[in-house]
């Protein structure tokens, strides 16, 4: 069963083809068996799922609709709400912090008939492009364990591509949905900016580019699987005075042209990457998609203002002693110090206003450039994931991850919808790509990215690699 999609247990489970019971223990096994090799999953929440999907199993046999999402067994990111146990955010001192409400679209999952078995493991505060944290540890790629999983929400990605679970949920702020997805070979939906509320009921000041850079979303090993759940999350919620309703249509019927972006801003690219988004571009063209090579307007600058700002608003949380009530783990402060190094931080307030009246600039030039390509398709990221420990190994890598990165922050600085998706493997190492529609187009960037999955066979689950 661990090889099922969502969609796939969904249909069986509705259909009394199998029993939730049996998914979940599929599952719950599946975890026994590879999470001690990967450390994916940092708790592992057998009894209440052994009694959700019993209590499921009984709905259904009483007649009664147990919803979309029947059966199938998600991850939950540890920076989540879920009351099932803590959210921990990878921090020590917070390993007792149960919240007492789930976020709204767990809320949503849970009522459509999913079944979480497991938290997904983070760094702290999701903070870093890679999974390692003092209170769970480091999470390994199951494709390559000398490279990092990417991050925030590695341990979800891992989980999902070693068949752990279904599915899992996560966050982006800089391609925290994205790049561990892409580095698991599995898809994962970066969600317009609003579209998905918060990921807990607590209210709190919140910066700015919190606000308007940072969503939740799913992963999961297809595509349909991604607008399933996307589906039943997507709305807003009297709790998040950011989040909106959205109609998201089952099908996009509008202009199918693409930018294809190769090398955006000719900063360079890996040939494997390269040869990656010029396959996908040809399975879109394949598919009817008009394609050409366009650069998107300002990749540089939005790029630029983005680790400008969310440089300047994290120093002070990051770098003050006292605001938390207990250490960050030596490898964030590291990252996060190296990382200001060669930034200009916007520290006055005609700089910083600056760039929020920049950002407006390029927002329009985006909505602009989409009306005539309503695709964008490019790296998730230009080089191949790095080995574990570049990240640590100064300001000058630092600066080359950010480079490396530089399309995926682009979404995230503009507010717009994306997903990564693979388009194969050379060796130990899963090939994808991301594609970037206008905000509020989720189901524009599903539609390319589902285009982009059928031309190449699927790649996981995979078994952990040594």
């Amino acid at each position: 069963m661990i090889n099922l999609t969502a969609t796939e247990i969904a249909d069986g489970v509705r259909s009394g083809k199998f029993t939730a019971a049996a998914v979940v223990d599929a599952h719950l096994a599946r975890i026994d068996e590879v999470n001690p090799q990967v450390n994916a999953v940092t708790v592992v929440l057998a009894e209440r799922a052994r009694q959700a999907a019993a209590t499921l199993d009984e709905r259904i046999a009483a007649g009664d609709d147990p919803g979309p999402l029947a059966g199938v067994p998600l991850s939950v990111k540890e920076n989540i709400d879920l009351t099932w146990s803590a959210s921990t955010s990878g921090l020590p001192f917070a390993a007792g912090d149960v919240p007492p409400a789930n976020a709204t679209f767990v809320d949503r999952l849970l009522a459509a008939g999913a079944i979480p078995v497991a938290r997904g493991n983070m760094p702290d505060i999701g903070l870093r492009w890679d999974t390692d944290n003092d209170l769970f540890g480091r999470t390994l790629n199951p494709w390559d364990p000398a490279r990092v999983p990417g991050g925030s929400s590695g341990g979800d990605a891992v989980a999902v591509a070693t068949g752990m679970v279904a599915a899992g949920l996560g966050n982006d702020y800089g391609g925290s949905l994205r790049l561990p997805a892409h580095a698991a070979g599995i898809t994962a939906l970066r969600t317009s900016a609003g579209r998905v509320a918060a990921p807990g009921r607590a209210v709190q000041p919140l910066p700015l580019s919190l606000q308007a850079m940072a969503v939740n979303g799913p992963l999961a090993r297809s595509v349909a699987d991604l607008d399933l759940l996307f589906g039943v999350m997507h709305g807003a919620d009297e709790y998040d005075p950011l989040s909106v309703t959205v109609d998201h249509p089952s099908r996009y019927d509008g202009p199918r042209r693409v930018a294809v972006t190769v090398d955006p801003c000719g900063w360079g690219v890996d040939p494997g990457v390269a040869s990656s988004v010029r396959a996908a571009a040809s399975a879109l063209a394949a598919a009817g998609w008009e394609v050409a090579e366009v650069e998107p307007p300002a990749v540089d600058r939005c790029a630029t203002i983005w680790r400008q700002l969310s440089a300047t608003e994290n120093a002070p949380m990051l770098l003050t002693p006292g605001v938390f009530p207990g250490p960050l783990s030596a490898g964030t402060v590291r990252y996060f110090t190296d990382n200001i190094v060669d930034v200009d931080l916007l520290d006055t307030s005609a700089a910083y206003q600056g760039a929020w009246a920049e950002r407006f600039v390029h927002a329009a030039a985006w909505r602009a450039f989409h009306a005539r390509y309503p695709i964008v398709l490019g790296p998730v990221t230009t080089q191949p994931m790095p080995p574990i420990g570049f990240d640590l190994s100064g300001p000058a890598a630092a600066t080359e991850l950010w480079r490396a990165h530089r399309l995926l922050v682009t979404a995230n600085f503009l507010g717009l919808p994306a997903v990564a998706v693979p388009t194969g493997a050379a060796g130990n190492r899963p090939l994808g790509v991301q594609v970037i529609a206008r905000l509020h187009g989720d189901h524009i960037a599903l539609a390319a990215a589902r285009d982009i999955e059928a031309a190449f066979p699927p790649i996981t689950p995979v078994s952990p690699r040594s």
